[in-house]
């Protein structure tokens, strides 16, 4: 049978290990001059060898069972977003059916989607920094609302993000008079 084994993880440092093993300096006449340029971390890694893993610290009869080795690159702000919002079981989605619980719809702004994708990137925690970050600024909000009954709509700013603001609230009666404003308008066309 074929067996996949997948080793995963952050491997912090392992950049300096590489750059070890590539920035050696050779002394003497026909000596190989190289330039110590510091090279970009995510071109050191696209490098990795199975000696730098056994430099890292990993036992050589662990390293041995790992044939191909692979490197990821960090999410970008984009990437953050979508998994934000796409999956089936998006953080966003799971906000909006647990307000609709109390009858309360919740918008996310796109600048609010950003600001949040880019506080992860700033953190250095990627997806996983995504939830921390959400429930930090919906926090105060979930436990207000049970109490409130006059709460139609919850709008997530970049201000709630970045200036930890609250959110915009639009009350049920602004909503019914908002609803009665549009409906001539509408009969008129």
């Amino acid at each position: 049978k074929n067996i996949l084994f997948i080793v995963g993880g952050a491997f912090g440092g392992i950049e300096r290990v590489i750059q070890n093993r590539i920035g050696k300096k050779s002394m003497g006449f026909g000596a190989d001059v190289a330039k110590t340029n510091k090279m970009d971390e995510k071109e050191l890694l696209k490098k990795l060898e199975p000696e730098d893993l056994l430099k890292y610290g990993l036992i050589p009869e662990f390293v041995g069972r790992i044939p191909v080795l692979v490197t990821l690159e960090e999410l970008d702000e984009a990437a953050l977003v979508q998994i934000l919002t796409e999956p089936k079981n998006a953080l966003t989605k799971q906000y909006k059916k647990l307000f609709q619980l109390d009858d309360v719809e919740v918008d996310f702004e796109d600048d609010a989607l950003v600001a949040i994708a880019k506080k992860a990137i700033t953190r250095k925690t990627g997806a996983r920094g995504l939830r921390g970050i959400t429930e930090s600024i919906m926090n105060d909000i979930m436990y207000d609302i049970p109490s409130r009954d006059d709460i139609a709509k919850i709008i997530i700013t970049k201000n709630t993000v970045d200036k930890a603001e609250a959110p915009t609230i639009i009350l049920k009666t602004q909503e019914a008079i908002e609803k009665n404003d549009e409906t001539p308008a509408e009969n008129a066309s």
